[in-house]
């Protein structure tokens, strides 16, 4: 079984490659019928993807995915069915927003010692007037012949120990749940398998997010293996929580999977939107 919900991707306005309305016509395409942007902070592109998808009839989730510092680890946290005028959610995200505008200008700096030259224009040009992320670096990077992918990219550049690479601070755990639950939205730790944590750390998270008023995981995401969906299903279990899912969905060529392919939830999970009219009635599993 394949699912038509995707409750993860992002656009221009984030680092994706595809406009809001690109990005939903795209969705509509692969028959995903119901669908949360979710950019990295920022919500920009909400208005103009809701009205898109409107005409396709297809059910508009509001989203963001809020980047956090927890224990000096980078952490993504998705809040779903935000309001996105919130006013602490809106000065949350502006706040971070600003903070990446400085990062950008220190990864450059260093990436200008050992010759790469041009490098923030070359960042500013690919981010298409959105939001500025280490993703656009990676793309001048190629661009220029320093890497042949981003997966090369982030192998010899911009990562802890490499040149290019600014330990940065997000905002914090407890603030980005307050903004999103504040603002009447559900929050979500994103790829969980994503974080090298190992066992006992990942526990303290959970135990931690759940404590804060989280009450999802993202199970089935591209950048799970088959062993994770089933890893995350039982942590979701035992922690009471509601799964979710997404395609992670940046662009062609830029991405884990693309949209409509993702299979099903395992059956033990309990859906995130087991309880949202915006997927009453809907179809949302095709052979």
């Amino acid at each position: 079984m394949r699912s038509l919900i995707d409750l993860h991707c992002h656009s221009t306005v984030s680092d994706g490659v595809l406009t809001p309305t690109e990005l939903v016509n795209h969705a509509a395409e692969k028959g995903i019928r119901v669908l949360a942007l979710t950019d990295h902070d920022d919500v920009a592109g909400l208005a103009e993807a809701r009205s898109v998808a409107d005409k396709h009839g297809m059910n508009f989730i509001n989203g963001v995915e809020i980047s956090v510092t927890w224990r000096r680890r980078t952490l993504h946290i998705v809040g779903l069915k935000i309001n996105p005028e919130y006013p602490p959610l809106a000065e949350g995200l502006a706040a971070i927003r600003a903070g990446r505008h400085t990062r950008a200008e220190l990864i450059a700096a260093s990436l200008e010692k050992i010759g790469v030259h041009g490098a923030l224009e070359g960042a500013y040009h690919y981010s298409k007037g959105g939001i500025i992320s280490r993703t656009h670096f990676a793309r001048y990077l190629i661009e220029k012949g320093y890497a042949k992918d981003t997966k090369a990219v982030f192998k010899h550049y911009l990562v802890k120990g490499k040149p290019g690479y600014h330990e940065h601070q997000w905002a914090s755990l407890e603030d980005a749940m307050s903004w999103i639950i504040g603002s009447g939205g559900v929050a979500v730790i994103a790829h969980p398998g994503r974080y090298d944590l190992g066992r006992v750390t990942m526990y303290e998270l959970m135990h931690e997010f759940k404590t804060l008023g989280g009450t999802a995981i993202e199970v089935v995401t591209g950048s799970h293996t088959v062993d994770q969906y089933q890893t995350f299903a039982k942590l979701a279990h035992q922690f009471e929580f509601g799964s979710s899912m997404g395609s992670d969905y940046h662009g062609k060529g830029q991405t884990y999977i693309e949209m409509g392919r993702l299979p099903s939830l395992p059956s033990s999970c309990v859906p995130v939107w087991r309880d949202w009219q915006e997927v009453e009635n809907v179809e949302l599993e095709v052979h």
